[in-house]
């Protein structure tokens, strides 16, 4: 071995991250060790900046109970159970190792307070959070929307409630149910603050290369004023206090001032007057506080071969949808006005073919249609694609192709390179 990719080596153990070596097959490292690379305030915030950030991290991480407004169906009973990798404001979890036999936190959630829910088959105590979304209902027309995993039936604070769970097991029989996992939420108040031109200046920016590479490219939009439409696998929410409004009905099942309407409204499951959360004592300003005023992962400092995996992931055309750069407008929040940040997204939708189609439709996107997703933070994720399908990096770019994909021939040219340039592709990816 070169000194010089010894002490390379060194380098990369030192920030924490693993090497892969030239020998055997390209593999995907997995996730870096150490401390978490994101979860804290955005640093150039004022003290009364950075203590309503810390206020929303307390907020996002309660625990709610049927008073509080949970159910009467629920994924989870906690923001922060869902989006904790590797820190408060991440993506899923998976606590169960040898050494910490944990359950998955949706496993938990379930049986809380004497709840009779079964678990359904595809949430395992190592697997992803998971959401279940219905293609179809059960006279042919299209669905699209979510539905609930558990019910509060058989909490000690739901006395007389006897909502049942819908059947998964026939609707997975009939291939009518897609999965969705939690996106990572840190840094969002960046991509918030970035306006609809300069993420239009970004897509036009690449528009010749991409034409010849096969890869379109547009932005889902609001159906009411036609801005640009940026959170969610869909790009389907305009704003953050939207995305958190839809997610505390939708996955906790608590009315709000957003979404004021109960779910799953069934006689005797219904204790308390709606919305549930309402102002002036809302806990969606401080999701949003969390959220807006989070920092975005930090990656790790380049080695000789991360910085080799860089210039490959341009090379063969990741960064034409994985935008590396972006810049925000002017911000009301200490520092973050003009940030130039590095989310390696555009934020527009593309279509990714047969192998990643979940049938479902959301404003503009169509049932193969996603937002390039994020890859800040990517380095400390544990699972990947919309669904939670792979935990292997490599497996997650080899899904990119099938028939009608736009990465098709992106990933063409990444079966192209040697197995060293694999490598170090997957080794800049788990720097990020």
């Amino acid at each position: 071995m070169k000194i010089w990719r010894k002490c390379a080596v060194a380098v990369a153990v030192l920030a924490g991250i693993t090497i892969a070596t030239s020998q055997g097959a390209p593999h995907d490292p997995g996730p870096r060790p150490g401390k978490a690379s994101a979860g804290g305030y955005y640093p150039t915030l004022d003290s009364t900046e950075q203590a309503a950030f810390y206020a929303g991290v307390q907020t996002f991480n309660e625990v709610e109970d049927v008073g509080d407004g949970l159910g009467p169906g629920f994924n989870s009973n906690s923001c922060g159970s869902c989006h904790s990798q590797p820190a408060a404001l991440g993506s899923s979890p998976s606590p169960f190792s040898p050494q910490v036999p944990q359950q998955n936190p949706q496993i938990s959630a379930a049986q809380a307070d004497g709840a009779t829910n079964s678990i359904p088959t595809f949430v395992t105590p190592d697997g992803p959070i998971r959401e279940a979304r219905f293609i179809r209902q059960s006279d042919g027309r299209t669905d699209g929307s979510v539905h609930d995993l558990f019910s509060i039936a058989g909490r000690a604070d739901a006395p007389g409630c006897h909502l049942a769970q819908p059947n998964f097991e026939a609707q997975l029989a009939a291939h009518n149910v897609i999965f969705r996992i939690p996106t990572p939420t840190f840094g969002l108040g960046l991509v918030e603050n970035t306006a609809d031109y300069s993420l239009r200046a970004n897509l036009d920016s690449t528009a010749r290369q991409r034409a010849a590479m096969g890869i379109g490219g547009r932005f889902n939009l609001s159906g009411n004023d036609g801005t640009i439409t940026k959170f969610g696998w869909k790009a389907q929410n305009k704003s953050l206090l939207m995305f958190a409004g839809e997610a505390y009905n939708v996955e906790i099942g608590i009315t709000n001032d957003i979404m004021t309407n109960e779910r799953n409204l069934v006689q005797g499951c219904v204790f308390n007057a709606t919305p549930e959360d309402t102002a002036p004592n809302s806990d969606l300003p401080g999701f949003v506080d969390a959220m807006r005023l989070s920092a975005p992962a930090a990656p790790v400092p380049l080695t000789r071969e991360t910085a080799d995996g860089q210039n490959l992931f341009q090379q063969v055309g990741c960064g034409l949808c994985h935008s590396q750069t972006l810049t925000t407008s002017r911000s009301q929040y200490g520092g973050m006005s003009y940030v130039r940040y590095h989310p390696f997204s555009d934020f527009a939708l593309h279509h990714m073919g047969t192998n990643l189609a979940d049938g479902i439709s959301q404003g503009i996107a169509g049932p193969d249609e996603f937002r390039s997703a994020p890859l800040w933070g990517v380095g400390q994720r544990l699972f990947f694609l919309h669904d939670g399908r792979t935990r292997d990096l490599l497996d997650a770019i080899m899904q990119h192709s099938s028939s009608g994909s736009e990465a098709n021939a992106v990933i063409g040219r990444f079966r192209s390179l040697s197995p060293d340039q694999k490598q170090h592709l997957l080794d800049f990816l788990r720097s990020l």
